[in-house]
């Protein structure tokens, strides 16, 4: 079955080999069970959610295919199937739920892909240190239940909660949307277990902090699978807050909202959920606020001691004031809550041939506002595009992030629509000196801007990657490392 699509951006890597052997080796290790080349586990292993990907699905095509998924259950065989990977040249992709939106799950050269989802225990809990350390494949919504059942929160909430893994949090450097009172996940993360490309296995030390040199384990934040496979994660946890307070306020304009949330972080306040939406996306996600009518909302959410967020929240209130804000109540932070996972529109407008994605980039405070009213005014300049909605969803003592939703129906090819699209927003980005990615990563598609983003930094990473991983066999065509040919600007 799988053999019969048409594979768009397939790029082939000599020798080739043989696969079949492979499949009898690698059994030798996972089990009978632990290996397929079957076409229907090919599929459902070939992409995520990036849109070009989504799109060429519906037409019958995949991105690309593996040769082979693996089903590891344990760092031992993790490391036993990379050195037989290494020592025949075969490229290698770690998978986890397939929830990315930049095309990083996409075994773009073949091979193997590496399914984590069977590595997902619990694997310590430490109740008095505030830790725990679970395997890579455990879904992120089981592990926030794991964590609620004994009193504790892990703080992370990303859109991608019920379908996306912990170890996927890590190799994207993820955030989620109580960020501002928990952290990202680079906070969240105490040390992690590892495999290097030959079969080597590294572990962080459990400490609050060290300064013993560069932390090894870390560098794998962010790597995507360029670098080796994450194979057990230890991240700091909370006990569940004991209150909570709901408040939103609604702005004129977006600069005067922008300007509260500066004030109001700048002070020491730390809301867990700090969203602030246009008035395109508060029409959208509030109709029933009437204070919101034809203004930008902001909705607020503090969680913990009752007298600290008692504090913050009558902090928020002056701030919001001083810009002239109208308080509209729990109501829209209450609705929030309960539509915030939400996304069964794509799916349908994708059905309708619409071009349906997301851009987070992130910028200074000063910029904030500029930078929505650019890439805004430069996505819609490509025809096709209908929408270029926005909203702000994590912010800093030093700047927010940038969330853009897009809608376009192209008059012709949807691919190189979407190139165009693409190149506006990071253009446009990048020319007012913003960062091209908050928290989505990097991927495939994101990899086009990687020189532009980093610099001669982006060598010292190419260094990095070849020293690891000499053969490049690890997630091929990822992070901007190598040169894509059938996927480019």
């Amino acid at each position: 079955m799988a053999d019969h699509l048409s594979k768009i951006i397939q790029e082939e890597r000599s020798p080739a080999f043989d696969y079949a052997l492979l499949a009898e080796k690698i059994s030798a290790i996972v089990g009978r069970a632990g290996v397929s080349a079957d076409g229907a586990d090919r599929l459902a292993n070939c992409r995520d959610y990036w849109p070009m990907g989504t799109l060429w699905f519906l037409e019958g095509k995949a991105p690309a295919l593996p040769d082979l998924v693996v089903w590891p259950r344990s760092t031992p065989e993790v490391a036993a199937v990379l050195r037989l990977a290494g020592e025949n040249n075969v490229p290698v992709t770690p998978f986890g739920e397939g929830s990315g939106a930049l095309g990083g799950a996409i075994p773009l050269k073949g091979g193997i892909v590496l399914d984590l989802k069977k590595m997902n225990r619990v694997l310590k809990l430490d109740r008095d240190n505030l830790m725990i350390t679970v395997e890579p494949g455990l879904n992120g919504a089981r592990y926030e239940e794991y964590l609620n059942k004994h009193g504790f929160t892990g703080g992370h909430f990303p859109q991608s909660l019920r379908c996306s893994t912990v170890g996927g949090w890590v190799a994207c450097r993820a955030a989620g949307t109580f960020s501002t009172r928990y952290g990202k996940i680079e906070d969240m993360l105490v040390s992690l277990e590892a495999v290097l490309p030959d079969g080597t296995i590294v572990h962080g030390r459990n400490l609050p902090r060290t300064s013993t040199g560069p932390r090894v384990d870390h560098l794998f934040l962010g790597s995507e699978g360029t670098l080796g496979v994450i194979t057990a994660v230890t991240l700091r946890i909370w006990p569940c807050p004991n209150e909570k307070i709901y408040c939103s306020y609604a702005f004129e304009t977006v600069e005067l909202a922008l300007e509260a949330i500066r004030g109001l972080i700048q002070a020491g306040a730390r809301p867990a959920v700090v969203r602030l939406y246009d008035s395109a996306e508060t029409a959208h996600h509030f109709p029933e606020c009437g204070e919101a009518a034809g203004r930008a909302i902001l909705i607020l959410l503090f969680e913990g001691d009752s007298g600290i967020i008692a504090a913050e929240d009558r902090l928020a209130a002056e701030y919001a004031h001083k810009q002239g804000a109208v308080a509209a109540g729990s109501a829209p932070v209450e609705r929030w809550l309960k539509t915030r996972f939400n996304i069964g529109i794509s799916s349908q407008l994708f059905r309708q041939g619409a071009v349906v994605d997301t851009i987070e980039v992130s910028t200074s405070w000063t910029n904030a506002a500029p930078l929505y009213h650019a890439m805004q005014k430069a996505m819609l300049g490509v025809k096709g595009t209908v929408l270029a909605s926005g909203h702000y969803s994590h912010v800093y003592p030093e700047g927010t992030a940038l969330y853009l939703t897009l809608i376009g129906f192209p008059p012709g090819d949807k691919a190189e629509y979407y190139k165009r699209l693409w190149s506006a927003a990071m253009e446009s980005c990048l020319a007012l000196g913003g960062a091209i990615s908050h928290h989505h990563g990097v991927g495939l598609h994101r990899g086009l801007w990687m020189a532009q983003e980093h610099g001669t930094t982006l060598e010292a990473l190419r260094r990095i990657k070849s020293a690891l991983d000499p053969q490049g066999i690890m997630n091929p065509g990822k992070l901007g490392l190598e040169e894509v040919e059938k996927w480019r600007k």
